[in-house]
């Protein structure tokens, strides 16, 4: 049974006693501000533990002889001899499979299959699985790929997500069950995949790299680990979701475990379960893009040679491809789940045209691989300068752009850099680090309670540990500025959204297609506009993490009862006193949920921002794998990141529980929390 609704706030009437609650934590808060700056004032720069430019500690030193001790004693240390074999197995997959449909298989000049086969194979499993549309756009996508010249790469990149999604399904379904079905399994199983999914993409490959070597089984491996969790998490979750009462009767019925999961819970999970296996294939897509740091094949090999000569025209092509394919796979999946549910009601269509389509496709299907083993011409994919021509063009508009309107970008740049990160960069960064540990673990208290506030004290004394107490500052400096900024866009987005229904139509497309491209793009359009800086970086963290965030706050606003408003509104209130005094308390759950994805999602792309003159964290990590001498250091960093996302994740979410309520933004919302966003 829901909760009662909470009696609307007249208009000049003192607010409920929760929303009394709520307020009363800012009053400590602006306090604990308050102090830290007096105190900031006469220590500042004492004690900031920072570390001049590429310099490392004894500590990073060690963590390289570590990896130096591992690497030299490969060949007896039975844990390098098993993750060896993996390693070999999986590139020996993916090695298979590129000479099947993209390289030369010797002594044969050409892939078995040729570039004709591969379209139409592709397209005949976009009809099998979902409809004619669905199988237009799959042949649009894999033809855009070979006209635009890197039909390669995208294969290349496509193998490595196909085999991370099949082994992430093969292991993924079993664990979903498992959680599904067992609540202590639950209980063990969530928090590695909070900590999973806590983690920033860039960190997995330092210790992948370690134990998988470089290359396709490194980006397999990255890639599969990464994708994991929304699966398990989203299957389980459907599996729990299944009517009691229809549980109840298979029970009295005598079914047994096996039976009651095969012929009803995994049946009446199916749509979730399909939901979870397009959030894991984007997922996958997202992490074998980054995969390019640690020499993975795909289009996200040019896009990071674009990125490192700050050239967006040759990184935009394919960074252009991989947003048609992330669109490709998500429409097919999408689509896939949408006809299942058709079918299990006993639609789908006419059976008898849906059958003569079927086998005139396969029988289309066949000739186009017999032609595309036959003829040269059919199996290596024509040259055109189309990619070229599209680079240049890209190159001159933002050449133009930045001539024309150079001057207004350097303005926003300069005033959010002065006015904001700056400043906030001054007490985080500048102050003593036992100034800032205490005032971190009081506002986490304060926010969080008891719970926060230990996990609070373990990540930072973790961060000291590692000797990066500075970088770590100035990334948390610029994760927090750019939550800020996301949620203002939330806010004033999400709540439009969620009051006009015209304003919801037109934007929740934008924000679902933004949703499905992986964040390595995001960086290509942002540097043409800004060129290399940390501002570059927080800018495309905003713009990754906005869609998620803004849906989550419209969802949540939207889901106030209406009977709620009504009568609010028949005691006079204005439009800003019925959306600040009933709409967005009664939502704030949704949006402490939005802020803490919003952290994360930042976070993430701060560190990418790396790349791109972010500097902090995010350069320790680049830098770690460009020199092997500084590879302790690159890992110090990635701990240090993790440390910094759990810490975020750990205080967000216990504010949360702190104002839970049933409604959107629950703790429950938590327990399904997604690396891409919630399904849609």
């Amino acid at each position: 049974m829901s909760p009662p609704a909470p009696k609307p706030v007249e208009p000049g009437a003192a607010p409920p006693a929760e929303e009394r609650t709520s307020v009363s934590r800012w009053i400590p808060a602006v306090v604990v501000l308050a102090l830290w700056i007096v105190v900031w004032v006469f220590t500042r720069g004492d004690d900031t533990l920072a570390l001049p430019g590429t310099s490392r500690t004894d500590l990073h030193d060690r963590l390289t002889e570590f990896q130096n001790d591992l690497l030299a004693g490969r060949s007896t240390n039975p844990l390098m001899q098993f993750t060896n074999s993996i390693a070999d197995a999986l590139r020996s997959a993916v090695e298979w499979l590129q000479r099947m449909i993209v390289l030369p298989n010797f002594p044969r000049p050409v892939p078995e299959v040729g570039w004709l086969g591969v379209v139409a194979i592709a397209t005949y499993v976009g009809l099998v699985v979902a409809n004619w549309r669905i199988a237009l756009l799959v042949a649009g996508s894999f033809l855009s790929f070979g006209v635009f010249g890197f039909w390669q790469d995208s294969l290349d990149l496509l193998i490595i997500t196909g085999i991370s999604v099949l082994l992430a399904v093969v292991i993924g379904i079993p664990l979903g069950v498992m959680i599904g079905t067992s609540q202590r399994a639950n209980q063990v199983v969530t928090p590695f995949l909070d900590f999973m999914q806590t983690m920033p993409t860039f960190v997995y490959l330092l210790p992948i790299v370690l134990f998988f070597g470089i290359g396709p089984s490194a980006a397999v491996v990255s890639t599969l680990i990464y994708a994991l969790p929304p699966l398990i998490r989203i299957a389980g979750f459907g599996i729990r979701e299944v009517s009691a009462t229809t549980v109840e009767a298979t029970d009295s019925a005598g079914q047994t475990y096996w039976q009651r999961l095969r012929k009803v819970q995994l049946p009446m999970a199916r749509k979730t379960i399909i939901v979870g296996l397009n959030q894991t294939t984007l997922a996958a897509l997202s992490m074998a893009t980054l995969a390019a740091f640690v020499n993975g094949p795909g289009l996200g090999k040019p896009v990071l040679a674009g990125l490192r000569i700050n050239d967006v025209g040759t990184a935009f092509v394919p960074g252009a491809l991989i947003v048609v394919m992330a669109v490709m796979l998500d429409r097919t999946t999408t689509a896939a789940s949408e006809r299942a549910e058709k079918v299990a009601r006993g639609g789908g269509g006419d059976v008898r045209v849906r059958r003569g389509l079927l086998i005139g496709g396969g029988i289309a299907t066949v000739v186009a691989v017999y032609l595309s083993r036959t003829y040269v011409s059919l199996a290596e994919f024509p040259t055109y300068s189309v990619g070229d021509s599209a680079a240049s063009a890209v190159s001159d508009a933002v050449d133009w752009f930045t001539s024309t309107f150079g001057g207004a970008t350097e303005w926003v740049k300069d005033l959010i850099t002065n006015q904001f990160l700056n400043r906030t960069q001054a007490l985080l960064a500048d102050s003593p680090w036992w100034l800032a540990f205490v005032a971190i673990t009081v506002l986490a208290y304060v926010f969080g309670g008891v719970r926060a506030t230990i996990s609070t004290i373990v990540c930072l004394a973790g961060i000291w540990y590692f000797d990066l107490w500075h970088d770590a500052m100035i990334t948390l400096n610029m994760t927090l500025v750019a939550t800020v900024l996301v949620m203002i866009l939330a806010l004033v987005f999400g709540v439009w959204m969620a009051r006009d229904r015209r304003v919801d139509l037109g934007i929740r497309p934008l924000l679902d297609a933004g949703q499905t491209i992986p964040p390595f793009v995001y960086l290509i359009p942002v540097l043409a506009l800004f060129g290399p800086s940390r501002f570059t970086a927080i800018t495309a963290g905003i713009v990754y993490a906005a869609p998620a965030a803004i849906k989550l706050v419209a969802d949540g606003v939207k889901a106030v009862s209406p009977t709620t408003i009504e009568a609010g509104r028949s005691t006079g209130q204005t439009t800003w006193q019925e959306i600040t005094k009933v709409q967005l308390p009664m939502a704030k759950g949704s949006i402490v949920l939005a802020t803490n994805q919003g952290l994360l999602y930042v976070l993430a792309m701060t560190v990418i921002g790396g790349l791109v003159g972010a500097g902090a964290l995010g350069y320790d990590v680049v830098y770690g794998f460009a020199r092997s001498e500084a590879w302790g250091k690159g890992l110090a960093a990635g701990i240090t990141i993790v440390l910094l996302g759990v810490m975020l994740d750990r205080i967000t979410r216990a504010a949360a529980d702190m104002r839970r309520d049933d409604g959107p933004g629950s703790r429950r919302a938590f327990n399904v929390r997604l690396p891409i966003g919630p399904p849609r």
